[in-house]
C-alpha cells in the first residue's frame, strides 16, 4: 500500500498561505490587493472581488459580513456587494449568520495547473518518490519573491512549519527557491529579491548579497541544492529542477525531511540520487508531451 497521502493539486496566486503547527497567533489577514493599477484596463472591481476571496484564509471558514469589511479594508456596503455577487456565481455560500467559500473557488486555481499539465505527468513520479524515501516530495514555483507549492505528496510528519498546496514561503531560504533562483540571471534575481514577501514567514537565514551569490553559484555549478535548518528549525531539503523540451527550468523538486530524524549525509548520499532521477523523468516526460503533435477535431 503506497504510504504517502496525495493532495490534489491547484494554485492560486492570491489564495497561497502559510502557517505554523500549534501557533498561537490569531488568524491572518487577508492578503490585500492593490486596488489601483498602472493603466486604464485595471479592472478595480476584479481585484476587490479576489482580494475578498483571499479573505478566507486559515482558521477562517465562516466570515461574518463585518469580519469581511475589516480585512479587506472595503467599505461594509462595498463588501456586501461583492459577497452577493460571488454568492450569485456560486463561490460564496451564506452558512450560520455568515458567508463562506464554496468548493467551486477551487476551480480558479486548479485551472492554472491544469493548463500546464505538470501534476498530471508529475503524480505517478513523486509518489514511487516517496515511497522509496518514506519522506514527502513538493513541486513549487516563483511568485515574486516566494516559492508556492503547486503539487505534493506527503507523510505524516509533525514539522514546525505545515506545508499544503498553495503554501509560499521566503524563496531564498528553501532548496526549491534556490533552484528556481539559480536558474535565472543575476539582475533578475536582484529584482525578484526586492520584492516582499507575503508568506508572513521571517527564515532564520538572511545571507547578504555577496553570500547569496555565492550560494546560488553554488546551485549553478552541481545543479542542486540543500538547506539545512535555514528557513526553519526541523526543516531540512534537497531540491532539483524540473526542466521543458527547450531545457528550460519550468519548476522544482524536492524531498524534504525533518533534522531530528534525518541526517545532511541521508539525505545526500541516499534520497539525493533518487531525486534526480525522478527529476529527470518528469521533466523527460513533460518534453515529451509537448512534442506530441496537437490534433484538432473537425468542426460538426
Amino acid at each position: 500500500m503506497f504510504p504517502g497521502k496525495v493532495r490534489q493539486a491547484y494554485y492560486c496566486p492570491f489564495y497561497g498561505h502559510s502557517r505554523k503547527v500549534q501557533s498561537t497567533d490569531g488568524p491572518r489577514q487577508g492578503v490585500r490587493m492593490p486596488r489601483e493599477g498602472t493603466g486604464p484596463d485595471f479592472i478595480e472591481a476584479l481585484a476587490r472581488g479576489l482580494e475578498v476571496i483571499a479573505a478566507f484564509g486559515p482558521g477562517r471558514p465562516l466570515m461574518s459580513l463585518a469580519d469581511v469589511a475589516n480585512a479587506t479594508g472595503l467599505a461594509r456596503p462595498t463588501a456586501r456587494r461583492i459577497l452577493l455577487t460571488l454568492a450569485e456565481l456560486g463561490y460564496v455560500r451564506s452558512a450560520n449568520g455568515g458567508f463562506a467559500l464554496t468548493p467551486r473557488v477551487l476551480e480558479l486555481g486548479i485551472a492554472y495547473v491544469r493548463s500546464m499539465g505538470l501534476w498530471e505527468i508529475a503524480r505517478p513520479h513523486m509518489e514511487r518518490l516517496v515511497a522509496r524515501t518514506h519522506e514527502s516530495s513538493s513541486i513549487a514555483q516563483l511568485d515574486g519573491s516566494d516559492i508556492v507549492y503547486v503539487a505534493r505528496v506527503s507523510v505524516p510528519k509533525i514539522v514546525t512549519l505545515a506545508v499544503d498546496i498553495g503554501t509560499r514561503f521566503p524563496a531564498l531560504p528553501t532548496s526549491l527557491g534556490k533552484v528556481l533562483l539559480a536558474a535565472l540571471p543575476t539582475d533578475e534575481v536582484d529584482r525578484i529579491l526586492t520584492e516582499p514577501s507575503r508568506s508572513g514567514v521571517t527564515p532564520r537565514w538572511q545571507p547578504d548579497r555577496d553570500e547569496r551569490d555565492a550560494a546560488l553559484r553554488e546551485v549553478r555549478a552541481r545543479g542542486w541544492a540543500l538547506t539545512d535548518e535555514q528557513l526553519a528549525p526541523g526543516i531540512r531539503s534537497v531540491a532539483a529542477p524540473l526542466r521543458d523540451g527547450s531545457g528550460r527550468v519550468i519548476a522544482a523538486l524536492n524531498v524534504n525531511a525533518h533534522a531530528a530524524e534525518t541526517g545532511v549525509d541521508r539525505l545526500i548520499d541516499d534520497h539525493l540520487p533518487l531525486l534526480l532521477g525522478t527529476a529527470g523523468e518528469i521533466s523527460v516526460d513533460f518534453a515529451r508531451r509537448d512534442g506530441l503533435p496537437h490534433v484538432s477535431r473537425p468542426a460538426s
